[in-house]
């Protein structure tokens, strides 16, 4: 094996997934340039997560990709993303959730993008594309790394070159491991995951499935929840060509499952008799697990190398985009000259207490599955088993809510107790999994609102801050806030759309947005001295 000379990122991101490609994203829209190391050649049929929610799609936007993502849908942006509750495909229907995860397109007040039912590989495929155009970006397959060490200037890793046969040492400023959850990184650092490891056993087997969109009589929905004593489980169109996935939930333990077994189990579980046929196949395990620290010195932990838990909810992916946008920005910053260290321990302060609570929104879901909702009776075709089906589908609609309209979630995170946030001392607004309500509070993500041109407000955000002017007017502090900004080095545009009900909605007539959308200090007058206020908010 030959080693070559050594090469010099200034970060190193192992994991091409969607947390390391929207890492890569973020810096390499800012000019850092950064080698993303990927062991897998990330193809084939293993959908991974099949939920892009509204805060990714958002992400995008901002990245400019998001029609691109749109127009890679396989089932199309306008399939119903409707999920149904039924004892069989070919049984009854107990309980239906309309417009599940807010997919359906449309401008609502309260995001600028939809949400998008659409396998991982092929987000994948879109965010890869356009890392692959930044410059500065590079991304290389069938990479992994072996070592690295670090000190106070740098982290030297080694990287094998599984085609080639060979090693390269790649020295870089920060290392960051998004290399899933068996994180070769993680591992390195001997940072242990706590948490309860497996809550239930699964299968996710993909199959080839012709015929079986026009064999039921249900109509067309992203998710299929079978409840019968058979094979309780999750069914669902993935792909175009018949492509489907099929997931028995909470297996018993003493199960053993094969690949070959699928089909029986897929006619069992449906009722319906096809040709079935299995395209992949996997076992996992529902955990709920957090890694004990996010960072040694100039390594750092993103995704699912520092959180894990059940995917119901949709949370997973998503979740790790938010890690790598967060990680990103502040990286960025940090390696321009403008963002301080308190920039980087904000990470985990941030990031910690949004993956707590996801955590439980996912294990609470987790808890009432097809396997719970089974009672003997439900598929008698007579007066008491339509009965049965009522109270039951009764119990599912309450039941399920949270998993499926998850708004109150999705962009009502917040970095309170940031120690880069300037806090105003308003009362925190209560946690609603269902409703969000738009607070501009510093550390929440800024409001959001449709201008009478059609565009987003978060359109006029720039890369860096944004000082919003709500009122419409011009205002001489405004302009001496930028020009201290920009004495700084700190990248800050004003954005001041025509006067509506902005001043209302973020209830201040300033408020200064950080590049990733979220608040980081608001008021009816700019501060003065205008130093402390930008250095807070940097991490000086």
């Amino acid at each position: 094996m030959n080693a070559s000379k050594p090469e010099h990122p200034r970060v190193l991101i192992v994991g091409a997934g969607p947390t390391g490609l929207a890492l890569a994203i973020e810096l390499g829209q800012r000019g850092i340039p950064c080698l993303v190391i990927e062991k897998n050649p990330r193809v084939g049929h293993a959908p991974r997560a099949k939920t892009t929610n509204v805060r990714t799609r958002e992400h995008m936007r901002r990245w400019g990709i998001a029609e691109n993502l749109k127009r890679a849908s396989p089932l199309g942006p306008y399939y119903p993303s409707n999920i149904l509750f039924v004892t069989r495909m070919a049984g009854h229907e107990l309980a239906r959730f309309e417009n599940a995860f807010y997919c359906a397109p449309g401008k609502n007040p309260l995001y600028s993008e939809h949400a998008q039912w659409i396998p991982q590989y092929t987000v994948e495929e879109v965010m890869r594309a356009h890392a692959q155009n930044l410059p500065g970006v590079e991304i290389r397959f069938n990479c992994t790394l072996t070592s690295f060490t670090q000190n106070n200037a740098q982290v030297s890793a080694q990287i094998h070159d599984l085609q080639a046969q060979r090693h390269h040492e790649v020295t870089a400023d920060y290392l960051v491991g998004a290399d899933g959850s068996r994180s070769t990184v993680r591992e390195a650092l001997g940072v242990a995951m706590e948490g309860v490891q497996g809550l239930s056993r699964n299968y996710n087997v993909v199959i080839h499935a012709p015929g079986l969109a026009q064999a039921h009589k249900h109509g067309p929905a992203i998710m299929y929840w079978q409840v019968n004593p058979d094979v309780p489980s999750l069914i669902g169109p993935m792909d175009q060509g018949d492509k489907w996935f099929f997931m028995p939930t909470a297996v018993a333990a003493d199960m053993h499952f094969e690949p070959a077994q699928a089909p029986d189990l897929i006619r069992r579980a449906t009722g319906i008799d096809l040709p079935y046929s299995v395209l992949s196949s996997d076992e996992w395990q529902a955990s709920r697990l957090l890694a004990q620290r996010y960072r040694d010195k100039r390594v750092f932990l993103a995704g699912d190398a520092c959180h894990l838990h059940p995917p119901f909810g949709g949370y997973g992916m998503n979740m790790g985009v938010s890690d790598g946008v967060d990680l990103g920005w502040k990286l960025a910053a940090h390696l321009q000259g403008w963002g301080g260290a308190g920039l980087l321990s904000s990470y985990e302060a941030e990031r910690r207490p949004v993956h707590q609570m996801v955590l439980d929104e996912a294990v609470a879901n987790h808890a009432i599955l097809g396997n719970q909702l089974w009672q003997t009776g439900m598929e008698d075709d007579n007066a008491m088993g339509a009965a049965l089906r009522a109270d039951i589908g009764q119990r599912i609609e309450a039941a399920k809510i949270r998993e499926f309209n998850t708004l109150g979630v999705v962009l009502g995170y917040r970095y309170d107790h940031s120690p880069i946030v300037a806090d105003d001392g308003t009362a925190l607004p209560q946690r609603d999994f269902l409703n969000h309500v738009p607070t501009a509070r510093p550390g929440a993500l800024a409001p959001h609102a449709w201008l009478h041109d059609g565009s987003s407000l978060y359109d006029h955000f720039g890369k860096g801050f944004t000082l919003l002017v709500t009122d419409g007017g011009k205002h001489d502090a405004a302009h001496a806030l930028v020009e201290h900004a920009h004495a700084l080095g700190i990248p800050l545009t004003v954005a001041c759309p025509p006067a509506m009900a902005l001043q209302d909605l973020y209830q201040a007539r300033f408020a200064l947005i950080r590049p990733d959308q979220h608040v980081a200090w608001r008021g009816d007058a700019i501060p003065a001295p205008l130093t402390p206020l930008l250095h807070k908010i940097t991490g000086n």
